[in-house]
């Protein structure tokens, strides 16, 4: 049983590693898109980028709720809680920001 729990947590940590490396990749080149749209004068760069920080931040989301599998502490347990909930509202900030530029 200690072999399968050691297993698990280093796939789980791989599986962190990867969400948080991609979430980052997302969000670097979704800043470097919205910059050159920005340059360019494109009246959507505010929602291509809304969209990109929107991918971004569901991967970062997608590691931390990996996170809280190999949390041992409860103190730990409120941490990454409190990351999550941080993360789901600027998700949710950003998918109604999406909406009202769609919107216009």
């Amino acid at each position: 049983m200690e072999f399968v729990n050691y297993i698990l947590d280093e796939i789980v940590a791989w599986a962190i590693l990867l969400f948080e490396s991609i979430g980052v990749g997302v969000l670097i080149y979704s800043g470097l898109r919205g910059f050159f749209y920005y340059v360019k004068g494109n009246p959507d760069t505010r929602l291509i980028l809304a969209k990109g920080m929107a991918m971004g931040l569901e991967f970062k989301l997608g590691s931390e709720i990996l996170r809280t599998v190999v949390v041992r502490e409860w103190e730990e347990l409120g941490v990454v809680a409190g990351i999550i909930v941080l993360r789901a509202a600027l998700t949710f900030l950003i998918h109604w920001e999406i909406r009202q530029e769609e919107n216009k």
